[in-house]
C-alpha cells in the first residue's frame, strides 16, 4: 500500500508530467485562459490516461511480450491512444457540446499529447503492475488536471494586471509557469513512511 501511494503523490506532486517531465505542455500552453475549460481537458486527460495505462499494460504483457514484438510498443501505444481519444470525443460531441466546442482542436491532440504515451511508457520502463500503472496513469492525469486549473486561474486574474509591454501575453504565461515550476519543486522533499 506504501508503494501505490508513493507512486501517486510522485506523479500528482513530485514528478509532474507538466511542471517536472514537461509532457504536454501543447495543451497546457493553449487551454489554459479559462478554468473551466482546462478543467474540462484536465478530466479528458484523466480518463484518457487512467484507461491508456491500462489498456497498454494488458497490450503489452499479454500481447507484445509474448510475441516478440516489444519494438512494437510505441506504435502500439500510439494506436491504442488514438482509438481511446476517438471515444472521448465522440462521448463529449454528444453529452457536452459545450465543452466540445471550447476545447477545439485541443481534445484530438490528446492523441498526440506526450504526457499520455509518457505516462505508458513510464509503467513499462518502471516494470509497474497492472494497479501501479492504473494508479499512475490516473495520478499523472490528476496532477495535469491540478497544474492546469491552477495555471487557468493565474492566467485569469493576470488579465486584469498591467505588466510591462514586453511581458504582455506568452511571454508572462511562461513566467508564470516557470514560477509554478519553482514551487512544485518545494515538494520534492516529501517523504512516504
Amino acid at each position: 500500500m506504501t508503494n501505490i501511494l508513493a507512486i501517486a503523490l510522485a506523479a500528482v506532486l513530485t514528478n509532474n508530467v507538466i511542471l517536472a517531465q514537461f509532457y504536454g505542455i501543447c495543451p497546457f500552453l493553449g487551454v489554459s485562459k479559462k478554468v473551466d475549460t482546462a478543467s474540462g481537458m484536465g478530466m479528458a486527460v484523466i480518463f484518457v490516461m487512467g484507461i491508456a495505462s491500462a489498456v497498454t499494460w494488458v497490450v503489452n504483457n499479454l500481447v507484445l511480450i509474448p510475441l516478440g514484438l516489444d519494438y512494437m510498443r510505441t506504435v502500439a501505444f500510439i494506436l491504442v491512444i488514438a482509438t481511446l481519444v476517438q471515444f472521448v470525443e465522440m462521448f463529449m460531441m454528444k453529452s457536452m457540446p459545450a465543452l466540445y466546442s471550447s476545447l477545439g482542436i485541443f481534445l484530438p491532440l490528446i492523441t498526440t499529447n506526450c504526457a499520455v504515451l509518457g505516462a505508458a511508457l513510464v509503467n513499462n520502463q518502471n516494470g509497474y503492475n497492472f494497479i501501479e500503472s492504473v494508479v499512475y496513469g490516473v495520478t499523472s492525469g490528476i496532477g495535469f488536471l491540478l497544474v492546469i486549473v491552477l495555471f487557468a486561474s493565474i492566467r485569469e486574474r493576470l488579465e486584469f494586471a498591467e505588466p510591462p509591454k514586453c511581458f504582455e501575453g506568452f511571454p508572462l504565461a511562461l513566467v508564470t509557469a516557470s514560477l509554478m515550476a519553482i514551487a512544485f519543486l518545494g515538494f520534492s522533499g516529501l517523504k512516504i513512511w
